[in-house]
């Protein structure tokens, strides 16, 4: 496709593609780490500033929200600067918003560390993934849009443990210290490698115009209802598996790491299906979802059966993202830096809803069944994806696959 115009001129400057993604790789590891990091801490941390742990959790929710509604404002804001500067800020406030969290003497002053961290992260992935098509260019945009979110995946296999590990006893704030330091490195990556564009020729306007073009709602509002599915099973697993399927709990955690690993595997995967076909890969994910969610109350009875599903989850649970993103990238023009962030945040607003509904049926006394919730949300999804992946690009774009045509398969 015809990247925005603001990184047009990326292969007219001397730069080292490789550095520059793996410091937006781990950037974006940093920022998705701090988001896990707490749950592996949280009775040390409210031990430590003298709150419930039910209060402590108030930590998460505030990087939730900051995400969610600090990302699309921070972009609408930033919209005219060049994308180095803004990429650079954007790990500088990460840094502050961190290092803040760490220093902090009370609850207040870690939820205030804790937005001003979360307020980078939408912006900041959008411009890796616009950056990295850039670098590698658009025939290769899946892998591009994979390895930037590999970052995440691992963020998501190693968040939680990492904070345990490095927070252990009583020293919650340690994990936060080596977030940031990792952050530093990462953004000096960005200052030393990340070549320098033009400031953006879109404004605020143009970036809420492209926002609102009907395919580019249909692919966000994919992501979430797609991804609801999801949430609604893997949210209530542990439970599933311990006390409907019989899995002893001391295997719990290499079940869940293995779904992780499979999440990174599937993200790669899909990345790099997408560059041969970004309609059939789409389609086939959500196939295979349906399939695999509807299967979960069938086999819970039965051990082997059901870990076999929990790995194929872990493949699928992270193979719609580069599907997606790029279905946002191809419509949403030359101005996609706003449309790339609030899917971001859609991402989070699913793992909310997937969660409540599926908290509902297992109130309910239905956690066996919750699967076939899972697998009617990925239907609506499937029903979604068609219809966004037959509108026709803008006029300021161009395919983002090389099998435009194949995307009515």
């Amino acid at each position: 496709m015809n990247m925005t115009r603001t990184e047009t001129s990326v292969h007219s400057h001397p730069v080292r593609p490789g550095l520059a993604l793996a410091g937006f790789v781990l950037l974006v590891f940093c920022t998705a780490s701090a988001e896990y990091l707490v749950a592996g801490v949280l009775p040390q941390l409210a031990a430590d500033v003298s709150v419930s742990i039910a209060a402590a959790g108030q930590t998460v929710t505030a990087y939730a929200l900051g995400v969610a509604i600090g990302g699309p404002i921070v972009t609408v804001l930033t919209a005219k600067l060049p994308r180095k500067g803004l990429a650079i800020g954007l790990g500088v406030l990460f840094i502050a918003g961190t290092v803040l969290t760490v220093l902090a003497p009370s609850l207040a002053w870690i939820i205030v560390g804790r937005v001003v961290s979360a307020c980078s992260q939408a912006t900041l992935f959008a411009i890796s993934l616009t950056t990295a098509t850039a670098l590698l260019g658009a025939e290769k945009q899946g892998r591009a849009i994979a390895i930037v979110t590999s970052g995440l995946t691992v963020a998501t296999v190693l968040g939680v443990p990492l904070g345990a590990f490095l927070g252990g006893g009583t020293n919650w704030r340690l994990p936060f210290a080596v977030i940031a330091a990792a952050a530093i490195l990462a953004t000096l990556l960005l200052v030393w490698t990340m070549p320098r564009t033009p400031a953006p020729t879109t404004d605020v306007r143009d970036e809420i115009r492209a926002l609102l073009r009907g395919p580019v709602l249909l692919a966000v509002a994919t992501t979430v209802i797609g991804f609801a599915g999801v949430s609604v099973v893997f949210t209530y697993l542990v439970p599933l598996l311990t006390d409907v399927t019989g899995i002893a709990a001391g295997v719990i955690p290499a079940l869940l790491l293995a779904y992780g690993i499979g999440g990174f595997i599937g993200n790669l995967i899909a990345g790099r299906l997408t560059d041969l076909s970004l309609g059939k890969t789409l389609v086939g994910v959500f196939l295979a979802l349906v399939v695999t969610l509807a299967a979960f109350p069938l086999l819970a009875g039965y051990r082997v059966p059901m870990i076999g599903l929990v790995l194929i989850l872990g493949l699928l649970s992270t193979a719609t993202i580069a599907p997606l993103q790029s279905l946002v990238l191809r419509h949403a023009g030359a101005a996609p830096t706003l449309s790339l962030a609030v899917n971001v945040g859609a991402y989070n607003l699913a793992i909310a809803i997937g969660s409540a509904l599926g908290g509902v049926g297992v109130a309910a006394g239905l956690l066996q069944w919750g699967g076939f919730g899972g697998a009617g949300f990925a239907i609506l999804g499937l029903i979604l994806a068609t219809v966004a992946l037959r509108a026709k690009p803008r006029p300021d774009t161009t395919p983002t696959d090389s099998a435009t045509e194949e995307t009515h398969a």
